[in-house]
């Protein structure tokens, strides 16, 4: 199953409310002929056009191929949440790999939130970065955990961008019965993705990156230079950076047996008036609860509630995403009865065993980035970085990043459809114990 075709038409976006409301750029040409570069990067989303980016910033001649079109996948379908530290908490990753890898870790995570923040100023981004983002506690007995975290990070690691909300001040800002407590991040945020990625796409072209869409890789040989073939192209290239995240198909296997592709799905409420926007989340900031199966929202710029979760035991997307989703919302907004859903839209995202992202070199000058599990809005745009630094001869961070054991799924790729059916199942029970 091609997970590029299977829900989506080749060459258009999703029916999201971000792809009707975007600032579209032309389409790209499609790749051709025999071509040279220094660096081939594959994949057009957060990961693969920042390293493209920031490569062409150091110097390298650099082209960028997309299977479909720039931001077409994950990227530009997310919540637009772009989270504050790793996507497991210090103390899980304190354990995990040691007090000093996890304070590395840590300080990679704060960067990749400020690399969102700073690449949104630019003039080709037509996105804001709103500041804001609250854990929610859907049980009373997470409430002293996530009061614990934020004392730990606050002493620890001396983050005092944080602070405990109990059951009355998380009712004053998220106007639901359904949270008891949590914790606010504020200066995490979030911003329109597909926005925040066709930016990135300009930023790419004007610092001279050649990029191609409708240029699906078929081949990838370890080679040096490395060879890169689409249906029409072949590429040869000292380096590659490969970016596919939940759309890597079987380009190579050792990647897929770490990171398997889920999906989730997003609605957009048909817009509301400022006052009833505060009356439901008061400071315009993004909410995710502590489900494992994450109910997230957030309001755009235009007054809509986005509205993003549920589960799903199938790669192909339900004939009814709204009613899907709509479920969820009203669990948490039982007020919003009487709204009208606009927009309803799937994607597909890769998460790995850990829910840490996965690095690796898969050659001397072959580099993965992938399986950033729900997280990727600041740490794949900041993973782009990370491997133009590391082309470059200053691998610290990826090295950071690799030495952090992403676990192979049982099975491999083979057994990935029925893994997902099993834990999916399992993990929606656990969510309402």
């Amino acid at each position: 199953m091609d997970l590029l075709t299977v829900n989506d038409r080749s060459g258009h976006y999703p029916p999201s409310y971000y792809a009707a409301h975007a600032k579209h750029l032309e389409p790209f040409a499609e790749a051709q002929g025999t071509l040279d570069c220094d660096v081939c990067v594959i994949g057009g989303g957060f990961t693969g056009l920042s390293a493209a980016l920031h490569l062409a910033q150091r110097g390298y001649d650099v082209i960028l191929l997309e299977a479909q079109r720039v931001g077409f996948g994950a990227s530009g379908r997310n919540g637009g949440q772009v989270g504050q530290g790793q996507r497991v908490e210090q103390e899980e990753l304190e354990k995990m790999v040691g007090p000093d890898h996890a304070r590395a870790l840590w300080q990679i995570a704060r960067q990749s939130v400020d690399l969102v923040r700073d690449l949104s100023t630019s003039d080709l981004v037509h996105a804001d970065y709103h500041p804001g983002i609250i854990h929610a506690d859907h049980r009373e007995r997470f409430v002293r955990h996530s009061h614990d975290h934020v004392r730990h990070l606050r002493e620890t690691y001396g983050y005092t961008n944080i602070r405990a909300l109990d059951r009355e001040e998380m009712r004053d800002l998220v106007a639901s019965d359904a949270y008891f407590g949590g914790c606010i991040y504020e200066d995490a945020g979030h911003i329109d993705p597909l926005e925040f990625a066709l930016g990135l796409a300009r930023m790419a072209v004007a610092a001279g990156v050649r990029i191609y869409e409708g240029s699906k890789v078929l081949s990838l040989t370890e080679t040096d230079p490395a060879k890169v073939k689409t249906a029409k192209a072949e590429i040869t290239a000292r380096f590659v950076v490969m970016g596919c995240n939940g759309y890597l198909g079987r380009l190579d296997d050792r990647v897929a047996s770490r990171v398997m592709p889920i999906n989730n799905y997003v609605v957009a409420t048909e817009p509301m008036t400022p006052e009833r926007q505060e009356s439901l989340i008061r400071g315009n900031v993004a909410v995710a609860d502590s489900k494992f199966v994450v109910n997230y929202f957030r309001f755009s710029d235009d007054h809509r509630l986005l509205f993003g979760g549920t589960e799903s035991y199938s790669y192909r997307f339900p004939r009814d995403i709204a009613s899907k989703v709509r479920k969820p919302m009203l669990e948490i907004f039982p007020q919003l009865a009487d709204i009208r859903i606009d927009h309803a839209w799937g994607g597909t995202l890769g998460i790995t065993m850990n829910r840490m992202p996965h690095f690796e070199r898969l050659a001397g000058n072959i580099l993965s980035l992938s399986g950033f599990s729900g997280h990727g809005v600041a740490m794949a745009t900041l993973s782009g970085q990370i491997a133009a630094e590391t082309i470059a001869g200053q691998a610290e961070r990826f090295d950071v990043m690799a030495g952090v054991p992403t676990p192979s799924f049982p099975g491999g790729p083979a057994l990935r459809t029925p893994l997902l059916v099993l834990a999916m199942l399992w993990f929606s029970l656990r969510d309402k114990i």
